[in-house]
């Protein structure tokens, strides 16, 4: 187990090694102990997914956050003693916001608030989400501009350095705010009854923290509740580990496309980069640029490989799934680098509700708003989810083409690997990506269109961001499934071609991923149970293997491969 230790100083940041993608890549990702400061304000992206896939982290809070904290938070107390009526301060919450709470109620309140919202259901987020919207929340908390105690953030970091991680619920936050799962992890942080993984094993809150040698009770000072709750922090912890999800989906989808594209020996006229660069569209044009890259050198996809495998004329043109795949890939690389800079503003900036600021004159006031709403992330979500639904789509288009002589131009039937008819080869295994495909489709519907209004009217427009998550994280899953079929079946292809084509090679990026899915799925000779071939070729895509062979490729090509 390797800890990644962040001991938060924002000029000590090493530069991180990064993938085509400008991701870190796996390696990276899971040696070089990590240094930055948590100060509200430097995050970025490299460090957000190494807290993420981090086996253990170690996060100060930095000197001058604390500073600031501590002066905004006793800006906040004189606020409140002036007479400013303030949400969840001095009055109550929701469709109770004008009931007044007096100075003895307001620290009860902060437990009442923890227990009636944290009503959330479904499964628990996986432990290095939950720690990851935890380290989220601390560094918006940083900014100052909650009013909170720095021994709040101290409470909250303590717990994620001894990896004891609260159980957050996925189902019941519309996207106004993060109350339920929030509500959840406070209840965990105070002390209360709320389970938690430590170590990797279930335990209740009070045992773990026993364990963990740290107070079994921390309680939560007037005001402090609500910027626990009021937030988009677990929702932007999913959306990073979506985002960095997809990116090594999109690695895996061009190293598919690159078996299915030799195994069909296709024209390599629509990855010329000529062509990408007319269209003035960077990112589509970085797309055809890594297909040509994993085929360079192929002597398959020529017009000797086409008459080698038995074509006796011009094939012109491959169909259209071939031809648009530069720009379907392209436009989701272009969503990925806009979604890694909302959820690096995100991760720096103040979402809750209210806020507090410092008046020209002297003095602080508290401003009610709407912080919390995640509007803009969660349209991105939809959107996202949507051409990864699209990617799934053209993933089954391209297994399924493979199982046509005609439309394979010329492989065996079904990719039997034996006597056809006898054997039936992939047809079945195409049939499961087929079978998921509609589901997809079903789940990008947008969830951001869906509004429901709840608590009395109080909250009439909901952006139902943490609906849109769930779906796009059950796509990505089925995505996994949808590409696996892909590369099985085209290494199926490259195998039942390479007695025709002998004496001409394939790309070196090709044969390369190739060789890691052999070295998982042996090649189909007579009919044999397939879901276990499905399934680990599921696992290979789930995992960074096919991914990083894929980074590896790319980075060991010349940057001007011919066309």
């Amino acid at each position: 187990m390797v800890a990644l230790v962040v001991t938060l100083t924002a000029a000590a940041v090493s530069a991180p090694s990064t993938n085509s993608l400008g991701a870190p890549t796996a390696a990276d990702q899971k040696s070089s102990p990590l240094r930055v400061t948590l100060d509200g304000d430097s995050l970025d992206w490299p460090t957000l997914t190494r807290v993420l896939h981090a086996d253990s982290v170690s996060i100060k809070l930095s000197e001058n956050a604390r500073t600031t904290m501590a002066k905004t938070r006793q800006g906040a107390l004189d606020t409140v003693d002036g007479g400013q009526r303030v949400y969840g301060w001095n009055q109550a919450l929701g469709p109770l916001k004008d009931k007044p709470l007096t100075a003895d109620e307001q620290q009860e309140f902060q437990r009442r608030v923890l227990r009636s919202h944290a009503a959330g259901t479904g499964g628990a987020l996986p432990p290095r989400i939950a720690r990851l919207a935890l380290v989220l929340r601390a560094n918006s908390m940083a900014r100052g501009a909650m009013g909170v105690r720095p021994g709040l953030v101290e409470r909250m970091l303590s717990l994620v350095n001894a990896s004891v991680i609260p159980k957050m619920p996925e189902i019941g936050s519309l996207g106004t705010g993060d109350l339920q799962p929030m509500a959840a992890a406070g209840l965990s942080l105070i002390g209360e009854d709320n389970e938690v993984t430590y170590r990797g094993k279930t335990a209740s809150a009070r045992t773990a923290l026993r364990a963990a040698g740290l107070p079994e009770h921390f309680t939560l000072a007037s005001g402090e509740a609500l910027p626990l709750v009021s937030g988009s922090s677990v929702l932007t912890a999913r959306y990073i580990d979506a985002v960095d999800r997809t990116e090594r989906q999109v690695g895996v989808l061009q190293g598919a496309f690159a078996l299915f594209l030799e195994a069909t020996r296709a024209e390599q006229g629509a990855f010329d980069p000529r062509t990408h660069d007319e269209r003035r569209i960077p990112e589509e044009t970085e797309a055809a640029r890594q297909i040509r890259a994993l085929v360079c050198g192929t002597g398959w996809m020529t017009d000797q490989g086409r008459k080698q495998a038995g074509e006796t004329a011009p094939r012109v043109q491959d169909s259209t799934s071939v031809r648009a795949a530069p720009h379907i890939v392209g436009a989701l690389l272009q969503t990925l680098t806009k979604a890694r800079k909302t959820t690096v503003r995100e991760a720096n900036a103040s979402t809750s509700n209210p806020l507090l600021f410092a008046k020209p004159g002297g003095g602080y006031e508290f401003v009610m708003g709407g912080n919390w709403d995640a509007a803009l992330i969660g349209h991105e979500i939809d959107t996202l989810n949507a051409q990864v639904a699209d990617a799934g789509v053209l993933s089954q288009e391209f297994s399924g083409r493979l199982l046509d002589p005609k439309w394979s131009h010329g492989l065996p039937a079904n990719l039997a690997g034996g006597p056809v008819g006898l054997n039936s080869g992939m047809v079945q295994v195409q049939t499961v990506a087929a079978a998921l495909v509609p589901e997809m489709q079903v789940a990008a519907t947008p969830a951001g269109t869906l509004s429901r209004p709840v608590k009395g009217g109080q909250e009439d427009h909901n952006t139902m961001a943490m609906a849109s998550m769930r779906n796009l994280t059950e796509n990505l899953d089925r995505l996994d499934t949808v590409l696996g079929v892909q590369l099985v079946m085209g290494a199926q292809g490259l195998d039942l071609m390479r007695q025709k084509m002998a004496g001409l090679p394939v790309g070196s990026g090709t044969q390369a991923i190739h060789a890691v899915v052999r070295q998982h799925i042996p090649a189909l000779g007579d009919d044999r149970h397939m879901s276990p071939d499905v399934e680990k070729a599921t696992s290979l895509v789930h995992g960074q293997t096919i991914s990083d062979t894929v980074d590896t490729a790319l980075a060991s090509t010349p940057d001007k491969c011919p066309a």
